[in-house]
Protein backbone atom coordinates (compact mmCIF):
# COMPACT_ATOMS: atom_id res chain seq x y z
CA UNK A 1 0.00 0.00 0.00
CA UNK A 2 1.53 3.64 -1.10
CA UNK A 3 0.69 6.73 1.08
CA UNK A 4 -1.36 9.40 -0.27
CA UNK A 5 1.74 11.59 -0.94
CA UNK A 6 3.41 9.62 -3.06
CA UNK A 7 0.30 8.24 -5.55
CA UNK A 8 -0.24 12.40 -5.53
CA UNK A 9 3.13 13.08 -6.42
CA UNK A 10 3.41 9.86 -8.89
CA UNK A 11 -0.19 11.69 -10.50
CA UNK A 12 1.20 14.21 -10.81
CA UNK A 13 4.67 13.31 -12.36
CA UNK A 14 4.29 9.93 -14.54
CA UNK A 15 1.96 11.42 -16.96
CA UNK A 16 4.33 14.23 -18.13
CA UNK A 17 7.46 12.20 -18.26
CA UNK A 18 5.68 9.08 -20.24
CA UNK A 19 3.86 11.96 -22.80
CA UNK A 20 7.65 13.08 -23.12
CA UNK A 21 8.55 9.17 -23.27
CA UNK A 22 5.94 8.83 -26.15
CA UNK A 23 7.45 11.48 -28.29
CA UNK A 24 11.07 9.85 -28.13
CA UNK A 25 12.96 11.37 -25.40
CA UNK A 26 14.92 9.52 -22.93
CA UNK A 27 14.73 10.58 -19.55
CA UNK A 28 17.51 10.98 -16.70
CA UNK A 29 18.06 12.94 -13.38
CA UNK A 30 21.67 14.29 -11.55
CA UNK A 31 21.01 12.61 -8.29
CA UNK A 32 20.78 9.30 -7.64
CA UNK A 33 18.20 8.48 -5.68
CA UNK A 34 15.68 10.38 -7.96
CA UNK A 35 17.08 7.88 -10.88
CA UNK A 36 16.54 4.76 -8.66
CA UNK A 37 12.62 6.24 -7.80
CA UNK A 38 11.85 5.84 -11.24
CA UNK A 39 14.38 2.63 -12.21
CA UNK A 40 13.39 1.18 -9.21
CA UNK A 41 11.08 2.07 -6.91
CA UNK A 42 8.33 3.48 -8.65
CA UNK A 43 7.70 -0.04 -10.46
CA UNK A 44 7.66 -2.19 -7.46
CA UNK A 45 4.83 0.11 -5.95
CA UNK A 46 3.26 0.39 -9.50
CA UNK A 47 4.02 -2.72 -10.93
CA UNK A 48 0.40 -2.77 -13.06
CA UNK A 49 0.98 0.94 -14.37
CA UNK A 50 2.06 0.80 -18.00
CA UNK A 51 2.96 4.94 -18.47
CA UNK A 52 5.04 3.72 -15.18
CA UNK A 53 6.65 0.95 -16.74
CA UNK A 54 7.54 2.99 -20.02
CA UNK A 55 9.28 5.76 -17.55
CA UNK A 56 10.99 3.05 -15.89
CA UNK A 57 12.49 1.74 -19.11
CA UNK A 58 13.33 5.12 -20.79
CA UNK A 59 15.49 6.47 -17.40
CA UNK A 60 18.77 6.07 -16.86
CA UNK A 61 21.56 7.54 -14.56
CA UNK A 62 23.60 10.25 -16.52
CA UNK A 63 26.33 8.84 -16.48
CA UNK A 64 25.08 5.43 -17.67
CA UNK A 65 23.28 7.00 -20.77
CA UNK A 66 26.73 8.86 -21.70
CA UNK A 67 28.52 6.23 -21.50
CA UNK A 68 25.92 4.14 -23.65
CA UNK A 69 26.01 7.02 -25.97
CA UNK A 70 30.71 6.28 -26.33
CA UNK A 71 29.72 3.02 -27.18
CA UNK A 72 27.69 3.67 -29.95
CA UNK A 73 30.02 6.21 -31.12
CA UNK A 74 27.60 9.46 -30.29
CA UNK A 75 29.53 10.84 -27.59
CA UNK A 76 31.97 13.80 -28.44
CA UNK A 77 35.08 12.78 -26.71
CA UNK A 78 36.98 16.21 -27.76
CA UNK A 79 37.35 17.25 -24.34
CA UNK A 80 39.74 20.57 -23.71
CA UNK A 81 40.33 20.51 -20.15
CA UNK A 82 41.86 17.87 -17.85
CA UNK A 83 40.44 17.25 -14.52
CA UNK A 84 44.07 15.84 -12.71
CA UNK A 85 43.75 13.65 -9.90
CA UNK A 86 39.95 13.22 -9.01
CA UNK A 87 38.57 11.41 -5.58
CA UNK A 88 35.65 9.73 -6.21
CA UNK A 89 32.80 8.42 -3.87
CA UNK A 90 30.16 6.16 -5.14
CA UNK A 91 26.53 6.68 -3.91
CA UNK A 92 25.02 4.15 -2.53
CA UNK A 93 21.92 4.84 -4.36
CA UNK A 94 23.84 4.82 -7.25
CA UNK A 95 25.53 1.74 -6.22
CA UNK A 96 22.34 -0.41 -5.92
CA UNK A 97 21.23 0.62 -9.29
CA UNK A 98 24.05 -2.18 -10.48
CA UNK A 99 25.19 0.08 -13.39
CA UNK A 100 28.55 -0.24 -12.67
CA UNK A 101 31.37 2.50 -12.28
CA UNK A 102 30.04 4.91 -15.36
CA UNK A 103 30.88 8.30 -13.81
CA UNK A 104 34.30 6.99 -13.83
CA UNK A 105 34.56 5.29 -17.11
CA UNK A 106 32.95 8.73 -18.44
CA UNK A 107 35.21 11.44 -16.68
CA UNK A 108 38.41 9.05 -16.96
CA UNK A 109 37.92 9.98 -21.03
CA UNK A 110 39.21 12.82 -20.38
CA UNK A 111 43.04 13.28 -20.98
CA UNK A 112 45.17 13.65 -18.34
CA UNK A 113 42.57 12.99 -15.71
CA UNK A 114 42.51 9.62 -13.03
CA UNK A 115 39.20 8.89 -11.23
CA UNK A 116 39.70 6.30 -8.08
CA UNK A 117 36.43 5.62 -6.74
CA UNK A 118 35.41 5.29 -3.59
CA UNK A 119 32.58 2.37 -2.96
CA UNK A 120 32.05 3.13 0.71
CA UNK A 121 28.75 4.50 2.56
CA UNK A 122 29.31 8.44 3.38
CA UNK A 123 27.11 8.09 6.62
CA UNK A 124 24.82 11.09 5.89
CA UNK A 125 21.72 8.62 4.95
CA UNK A 126 19.11 11.90 4.36
CA UNK A 127 18.66 13.73 8.16
CA UNK A 128 21.06 10.66 9.97
CA UNK A 129 24.04 12.84 9.53
CA UNK A 130 22.42 16.36 10.77
CA UNK A 131 20.25 14.72 13.63
CA UNK A 132 22.20 15.28 17.05
CA UNK A 133 21.56 11.83 18.07
CA UNK A 134 22.79 10.44 15.09
CA UNK A 135 25.21 12.24 13.90
CA UNK A 136 28.34 10.59 16.24
CA UNK A 137 27.15 7.21 14.34
CA UNK A 138 27.04 9.29 11.10
CA UNK A 139 30.95 10.38 11.01
CA UNK A 140 32.21 7.10 12.42
CA UNK A 141 30.27 5.28 8.86
CA UNK A 142 32.38 8.11 7.11
CA UNK A 143 35.72 7.91 8.58
CA UNK A 144 37.26 4.81 6.38
CA UNK A 145 36.08 6.76 3.35
CA UNK A 146 37.49 10.07 4.60
CA UNK A 147 40.69 8.61 5.56
CA UNK A 148 41.56 7.33 1.94
CA UNK A 149 40.19 10.31 0.26
CA UNK A 150 42.91 12.16 2.64
CA UNK A 151 45.53 9.47 1.79
CA UNK A 152 44.80 10.29 -1.46
CA UNK A 153 45.33 14.19 -1.15
CA UNK A 154 43.25 14.50 -4.79
CA UNK A 155 42.98 17.97 -6.82
CA UNK A 156 39.14 16.92 -6.67
CA UNK A 157 36.69 15.46 -4.74
CA UNK A 158 33.18 14.35 -6.41
CA UNK A 159 30.30 12.26 -5.69
CA UNK A 160 26.49 11.77 -7.28
CA UNK A 161 25.23 12.95 -4.47
CA UNK A 162 25.67 16.35 -3.23
CA UNK A 163 24.40 15.64 0.24
CA UNK A 164 26.85 12.55 0.92
CA UNK A 165 29.70 14.79 -1.33
CA UNK A 166 29.25 17.89 1.02
CA UNK A 167 29.20 15.37 4.59
CA UNK A 168 32.77 13.99 3.59
CA UNK A 169 33.96 16.97 2.26
CA UNK A 170 33.25 18.66 5.63
CA UNK A 171 34.86 15.83 7.34
CA UNK A 172 38.17 15.20 5.10
CA UNK A 173 41.62 17.51 5.53
CA UNK A 174 42.27 17.14 2.04
CA UNK A 175 39.61 18.33 0.28
CA UNK A 176 38.15 21.86 -0.16
CA UNK A 177 34.93 20.95 -1.50
CA UNK A 178 32.57 18.43 -3.20
CA UNK A 179 31.43 18.55 -6.38
CA UNK A 180 29.15 17.22 -8.89
CA UNK A 181 30.42 14.86 -11.76
CA UNK A 182 28.48 16.90 -13.93
CA UNK A 183 30.25 20.13 -13.23
CA UNK A 184 33.89 18.13 -14.14
CA UNK A 185 32.78 16.99 -17.17
CA UNK A 186 31.49 20.66 -18.37
CA UNK A 187 34.86 21.83 -17.46
CA UNK A 188 36.20 19.28 -19.16
CA UNK A 189 34.02 20.21 -22.48
CA UNK A 190 35.27 23.71 -21.80
CA UNK A 191 32.31 25.28 -21.32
Amino acid sequence: MTSNSVNALKEANIPVLAKLVDEGYDLTAPIPSCVLMYKQELPLMYPDDPDVLKVQKAFFDPFEYLWLRHKGDALDTNFSSALGDVAYQVACHQRVQNIGLKTRDVLNLVHDSEVTPYERCSGHDGTYAVKKETRDKSVKIARPTVRKIDAQAPDRFISDCPMAGEHIANLADNVQKAEHPMSLLREAYGL
